[in-house]
């Protein structure tokens, strides 16, 4: 076998270790402005996207999908105009949990319809907003007198919906990732369920509209379901604001990406980006749009995205909508002609006749915020427990650490001190080297490589002349740091300490593998560390690791070794599985 010594000479790259861990002194946030990474082929954004869409749904506690139940739609109080219908609906999205909205349909027209989602935005009045910055009811009106069938529904913890709070979820709900944007995700899935549901409407001519909060369902939706043909998320695609409700973020949702990457997943489909020149989008036109159009024109499809820019503050006012009016005409019903599809006036009715909850209770069995937790905690346990499938495992538990396997890694040598890095990511993780010949050992200790070197362990594999990493996985040892006050939001954008702990800990066996097969050594609490990261390893890892009292328990978890999204992703029972 090759000499330790010799290839860690021959590993030191041009790169250079960053002075400092990015990870403390740079880590992203919902303010930070991102630029769009560059994509030179089709199937490289492919498989960009092919990764994307699984992160959102794993943020989403929707990897894998949850059963699709019967929605049971509930559908009342009618309303007829002149050219259009206003109905109050119900569904039932998950077992005894309602989804409130109004359902919108054309009168004096015949055959199929296109179907709209129309989620709303955090307007005070939710669904029922009727302002001259934004009338929900007003371009749903509109909508249908031009010829669609249009569902707008609520935001969970808004007017109907109302079995849980807007905001809601502590450590134990982020282990099992249920939280309110995987929640709001969900309904807008079953949402397109219902609108495909109803004989009038056609399903080749799905679209989906909202703006602000209702811009971030829109956008995710669409992300993760193709039969969205058509999307108009008007005034929250933007590179310099992702979102600032906790219903449009989750624990790893944005980690090394954001809003972009996520509304360029429509590509090709049509796309109709509506901007503010008072909001967050102010930049569209000249730095959001043409970076969205580069992955268009991976499909050869540039004019199937489009941009208008209003000016006005945050909105979904009347230029906005006759804009997305414009475009659902050219683009759903074949017209190009925008004279057609000025907005008309309108009448919005009392709210009561609105509200399927007005003189109304939840039908009988609807479940408590408690009891929604516990169905789905038992439900992903079920999941769990059905699948057998190690790499199924391996994938779920990737994407909860948000672990990758390094393709590089960077070292640098002084003595026995070393530094290792991945090419472009800004890590820096300390240690110590002791050359020597055999298999070598990779010892993770949570005190960090000067208090492993102390270790009986360490101490008797350097009797047996073999080599050893020692390693200050992040904030242990000598790679504890000072770090600012975490933003709003942190989990989005960055990884939890345990999570970037198991990457260091892959990063150096990566390195380590370049020259053959190691071993990995847990000590103490980093056992869990090693454990998760040789489960995620590509390759068989020899681990020794002893867990202690660790029991894989959602207390355990919360105290030893907090990873939003672990149990959902199988838990100590899938690492178990992939280290046999």
């Amino acid at each position: 076998m090759k000499s330790f010594a010799l290839m860690v000479c021959l590993a030191a790259a041009a790169a250079q270790v960053p002075p400092q861990d990015a990870r403390n002194v740079s880590p992203p946030g919902t303010d930070t402005h991102f630029r769009m990474p560059v994509y030179r082929t089709k199937a490289a954004w492919e498989a960009r996207k092919a990764f994307l869409r699984k992160q959102i749904l794993s943020a989403a506690g929707l990897l894998p999908m949850p059963e699709k139940t019967p929605l049971h739609p509930q559908i009342f109080g009618r309303i007829e105009n002149h050219d259009y219908s206003i109905e109050k609906v119900l569904l039932e999205t998950m077992p005894g949990y309602y989804l409130g909205g109004n359902l919108y349909r054309p009168l004096g027209k015949a055959g199929k319809f296109p179907g709209i989602a129309s989620p709303h935005g955090h307007w005070i009045y939710g669904r029922l907003e009727n302002t001259e910055l934004a009338s929900i009811p007003g371009r749903c009106i509109n909508l249908a007198r031009q010829g669609y069938v249009v569902f707008a529904y609520d935001m969970v913890g808004y007017t109907d919906t109302i079995q849980t709070p807007h905001a809601f979820g502590g450590r134990r709900e982020q282990l099992w990732s249920f939280g309110p944007l995987g929640l709001q995700l969900w309904n807008s899935i079953r949402v397109v369920d219902f609108l495909l549901s109803l004989p009038e409407v056609d399903p080749a001519r799905i679209g989906a509209t909202g703006a602000s909060g209702g811009g971030t369902q829109t956008f995710l939706l669409t992300a993760v379901d193709d039969r969205v043909r058509f999307s108009a998320p008007v005034n929250m695609l933007s590179a310099i604001m992702q979102g600032g409700s906790p219903c449009e973020n989750a624990p790893n949702l944005r980690v090394d990406t954001f809003n972009l990457e996520f509304g360029a997943m429509m590509a090709p489909r049509p796309l109709l980006m509506v901007s503010a020149t008072g909001d967050w989008t102010r930049h569209t036109p000249q730095e959001e749009f043409p970076a969205i159009q580069s992955i268009y024109r991976l499909y050869d499809r540039p004019d199937n995205v489009e941009t208008i820019q209003i000016d006005a503050p945050h909105n979904y006012n009347q230029r906005s909508r006759e804009a997305v009016y414009r475009f659902f005409g050219k683009r759903i019903l074949g017209d190009p002609d925008g004279e057609h599809f000025r907005e008309r006036n309108f009448h919005v009715e009392q709210l009561q006749k609105m509200l399927a909850l007005h003189n109304r209770t939840l039908p009988e069995g609807a479940l408590s915020y408690e009891q929604i937790v516990e169905q789905w905690i038992a439900a992903a346990r079920q999941q769990n427990e059905a699948t057998t499938d190690p790499a199924v495992f391996r994938e779920r538990l990737r994407y909860a650490l948000m672990a990758e396997w390094p393709s590089e890694v960077i070292s640098q040598k002084d003595g026995e001190r070393i530094l290792l890095s991945r090419p472009g990511k800004g890590d820096r993780i300390p240690g110590i080297w002791i050359p020597g010949r055999g298999l070598a050992a990779l010892v993770v200790d949570p005190r960090g490589s000067a208090a492993a070197r102390q270790s009986a362990e360490v101490q008797r594999l350097m009797q047996a002349g073999r080599p050893v990493l020692l390693i200050d996985a992040f904030q242990t040892g000598a790679a504890v740091a000072t770090r600012g006050k975490p933003g709003p939001h942190y989990l989005t954008f960055n990884r939890s300490d345990d999570a970037n702990r198991v990457q260091d800990i892959l990063t150096a066996l990566a390195f380590l593998r370049k020259s053959g097969e190691a071993e990995l050594v847990g000590l103490d609490q980093a056992a869990v560390w090693a454990l998760f990261a040789a489960a995620v390893a590509p390759e068989h890892v020899k681990l020794r690791a002893g867990l202690g009292g660790f029991q894989g328990s959602d207390q355990d978890f919360a105290d030893h070794f907090f990873v939003p999204g672990i149990q959902r992703a199988g838990g100590l029972r899938a690492a178990r599985l992939l280290t046999r």
